[in-house]
């Protein structure tokens, strides 16, 4: 393969143009969920509760999916950035199968213990037949979810994230217009409740599954029955080196963030409503980030694919300054127009006024934030995976968690003490990634691995 054929693997694609649909994406998935909310409170506010308490063990088994997806989108990246279509395609087959199994395994378990789940978490009793409902539905087709978390990640790195945004914004359309029919029941159709909300996510679930089918089938030219059964046993631990510590790392997120609300929960419901409605504003600049970090995730892992270390390397910090500013000027808009943001979801005025408190915090909050998961996702991409892991342990645990609880309830600081123990912990990590990336030992180990592979390929040929 030539220099130049390797250059236009990268080349042929920009931040921009990867990024502005994944952003798109994404926020329609958060509105999805909102409108969903919305249409359900409509119904009856024990809908609500249920749905969110199932959804509790529905988010954790996307985080077992994303083991996989994670690892899939950086290694069909480099796979392609090294103009090695085979094995892209081997990766894309082995995930989907692998992913699909997982998926099998956890839909079966889901029908079979959603009731002791759901107690498990401290469901109330009334809620329960309709927990159970909608996690049986729901849980039982989890296998779809885990194709289309492969799928889609296998897409983006191709390059085809308009395409999977089209997808989402479909799956929008007819979601709206399936709950309202099963919330409402238009024209003397019978009102189906959180049952009919689950039947409808599911069939939005099967067609999105069928597009983007599709997509892979005609634009990636994705051999499937081929692929499908040639799982490669190398290309699992591959998927599972990358993917496990991944999502690890959200895993411990999240779970710092169930101890944290917890916290929030014990200095009183005020704060506990100001952390929901500072977050659904929030939630717009985290996405700017998000979106950023998966683009430059596509693009670092196609240069290191293509040999293209030092501009990889270059990529990460430009993708950084576009990300932190982006998300520092975007914060400050939001503390701007603050008040009437914070009037759309209450009058309350003491949870205006700490809100505005918390906005106000969010502008060195959200900077570092973007430090951590544009430049985690570049150290995904060059397959330095396991310093996110640690440091997130460390900094999580050994700071956040014991902060906020002295901020917050030990000196009484409130919500304001719990945000400022955030901020410290993002930018605890941010300057620890941004270390390890300008360290560049992650660029030693790539090269010593490339010096590796030429001598075995030079000793074959001799």
């Amino acid at each position: 393969m030539t220099a130049l054929t390797k250059k236009q693997n990268t080349k042929n694609l920009t931040l921009f143009a990867l990024t502005w649909p994944i952003f798109i994406e994404m926020s329609l998935h958060m509105l999805m969920g909102m409108v969903d909310t919305f249409m359900l409170s409509q119904y009856s506010d024990e809908a609500v509760a249920a749905v969110g308490v199932a959804n509790q063990i529905i988010n954790m088994t996307n985080i077992l999916f994303n083991f996989v997806a994670m690892g899939t989108s950086i290694l069909v990246a480099q796979a392609i950035g090294a103009s090695d279509m085979d094995r892209a395609h081997r990766v894309a087959g082995t995930s989907l199968v692998l992913n699909l199994f997982i998926g099998i395994a956890l839909s079966i378990i889901l029908l079979l213990i959603n009731e002791p789940a759901l107690r498990l978490i401290g469901i109330e009793e009334a809620l329960l037949p309709l927990g159970k409902s909608y996690l049986g539905i729901i849980g039982g087709f989890m296998f779809i979810q885990s194709l289309l978390l492969t799928m889609s990640a296998v897409l983006k790195s191709h390059g085809y994230t308009r395409d999977t945004m089209n997808i989402t914004l479909v799956m929008n359309i007819i979601s709206v217009i399936g709950n309202y029919i099963v919330i409402f029941g238009p024209f003397g159709l019978p009102v189906l409740g959180v049952t009919g909300v689950a039947i409808v996510t599911v069939i939005c679930r099967i067609i999105a599954l069928i597009s983007m089918t599709v997509l892979l089938y005609r634009k990636v030219k994705l051999p499937f029955i081929r692929e499908i059964f040639r799982p490669v046993k190398k290309l699992v631990v591959d998927l599972l080196k990358i993917g496990v510590p991944s999502a690890s790392e959200n895993l411990a997120f999240n779970l710092m963030n169930i101890v944290m609300t917890g916290f929030i929960a014990t200095i009183g419901t005020a704060a506990l409503v100001t952390r929901v409605y500072t977050m659904n504003l929030l939630w717009f600049v985290m996405l700017l980030s998000l979106s950023v970090g998966q683009g430059t995730q596509i693009l670092v892992a196609r240069m290191v694919g293509a040999g293209q270390i030092e501009p990889a390397y270059k990529r990460g910090l430009r993708s950084l300054y576009i990300g932190m500013t982006s998300s520092f000027i975007m914060a400050v808009i939001f503390n701007l127009i603050g008040e009437p943001l914070f009037r759309i979801f209450t009058d309350d005025p003491e949870v205006v006024a700490l809100g505005l408190m918390i906005l106000k915090i969010s502008i060195i909050l959200e900077a570092g934030r973007a430090f951590n998961i544009i430049l985690i996702a570049s150290l995904r991409a060059v397959g330095d995976v396991q310093f996110p892991v640690y440091m997130a342990i460390i900094s999580m645990w050994g700071i956040c968690v014991p902060l906020g609880y002295l901020l917050g309830l030990h000196f009484g600081l409130g919500l304001f003490g719990i945000f400022i123990a955030f901020t410290v912990d993002e930018w605890t990590r941010g300057l620890c990634m941004l270390w390890r990336w300008r360290r560049r030992k992650w660029m030693r180990d790539l090269l010593f691995r490339a010096s590796q592979a030429n001598n075995r390929a030079s000793s074959a040929d001799a």
